[in-house]
């Protein structure tokens, strides 16, 4: 196994396993990931822990790998087909895993007052996880929300990762 650090990841699958300590319980100190893999491996890492029902927030600036975390998580979760930013459609589904997935990217939405109050019911179920890209606008009304994520860039392909959870 490979690490630079403590909390680091660097190639996978093996990286799963550096980041399964971090991401997996309470940590004070971010993971740093050093390429799109290691990312992708840290969303597996993360996934292990997640149940139905639950949501996880995602948080970071456009490109800080927000969409290549969840498609780690949905690999770990046995989806096996295309993952992809749902920024133009709001939200995805994904269903032929061990669980469905949904997949939200709230980034085009300015508020949910002049939505439908059902647009987020469809993804928010509790037989599925949910992870939720730019989430400020929508937290105030997410009741399951298990652990949030905060991804940045750190130079070039690097990115920083702190996990905080919200359910034990």
């Amino acid at each position: 196994m490979s690490s630079s650090s403590p909390g680091s990841c660097s190639w996978w699958p093996a990286s799963a396993f550096a980041c399964a300590t971090p991401l997996s319980g309470s940590s004070d100190s971010p993971a740093t990931t050093t390429s799109a893999a290691a990312t992708e491996a840290a969303g597996a890492a993360l996934a292990a822990r997640l149940q139905p029902g639950d949501v996880v927030l995602l948080e970071g600036e456009m490109g800080a790998g927000k969409t290549t975390f969840v498609r780690g998580a949905a690999r770990a979760l046995g989806f096996e087909g295309p993952v992809t930013s749902p920024t133009f459609t709001i939200g995805r589904r994904y269903d032929g895993g061990t669980l469905p997935i949904a997949h939200l990217d709230l980034h085009r939405l300015s508020g949910l007052d002049d939505e439908d109050p059902a647009l987020l019911e469809d993804y928010l179920t509790p037989d599925a996880v949910a992870f939720v890209e730019w989430p400020e606008i929508a937290e105030p009304t997410l009741d399951r929300v298990a652990v949030v994520v905060r991804l940045a860039h750190a130079g070039e392909d690097n990115r920083t990762l702190a996990v905080e959870w919200r359910r034990p």
